[in-house]
């Protein structure tokens, strides 16, 4: 594989691992949860939140698909539930409600709710193992790496993004994100209902 492919197919497993994170709506959240933080602690918290949801993701990535195949599930199955459920989780990104959940500052709050399933929830864990049987384990996991690291420099500068692009903004990239997210469930259920197709009837072109 060359650059120009590799930048290709980064591309492809990025982007649709960024809309499904879709951590700009995750930002507010997070602002009203740690207002009023010292910035140690806020550090802390970012810290341990994206370590849990990457190890979370990592470990989807090796064994997700190892265990659909342990329970007869088949590429075609997992692409046509994981896609309608993309398209679900974008409908409720586009006309779900859009104030700060209420969330409460336990001690556990950088696992749950910020790790999981607000930062790696069950779109962006089904994205992770549609695209490793699509382009392999090595590309996403680079993918998934980066997108992280977005994620915890986004969230270190919340304040700033906040005040930068305000609450609209804020909201705007996030409809636009569930935008993109409809349109790769819809994409991956069309692949799966193929997949289905030439499995039943090989004949079919």
């Amino acid at each position: 594989m060359n650059f120009t492919d590799f930048i290709k197919v980064f591309l492809l497993t990025f982007v649709p691992v960024f809309v499904a994170i879709d951590i700009l709506s995750t930002i507010p959240i997070f602002l009203g949860v740690t207002k009023g933080f010292e910035k140690n602690r806020i550090r802390n918290i970012i810290v341990m939140s994206i370590s849990v949801a990457f190890v979370l993701g990592v470990i989807f990535i090796f064994v997700g698909k190892v265990l659909f195949k342990f329970m007869g599930i088949t590429t075609a199955d997992f692409m046509i539930a994981g896609g309608a459920l993309l398209f679900i989780f974008s409908i409720n990104a586009l006309v779900g409600k859009t104030e700060t959940e209420q969330v409460n500052a336990s001690k556990y709050f950088a696992a749950v709710p910020l790790a999981t399933p607000l930062i790696a929830g069950p779109g962006a864990l089904t994205t992770l193992i549609i695209l490793v049987d699509l382009y392999g384990i090595s590309i996403v996991l680079v993918s998934f790496l980066a997108n992280i690291i977005i994620a915890g420099i986004l969230l270190f500068y919340a304040e700033l993004l906040k005040r930068i692009i305000g609450e609209t903004g804020i909201e705007v990239f996030s409809k636009v994100s569930g935008l993109f997210l409809a349109a790769i469930g819809v994409m991956l259920f069309r692949k799966g209902i193929i997949e289905v197709i030439l499995q039943y009837f090989p004949g079919v072109r």
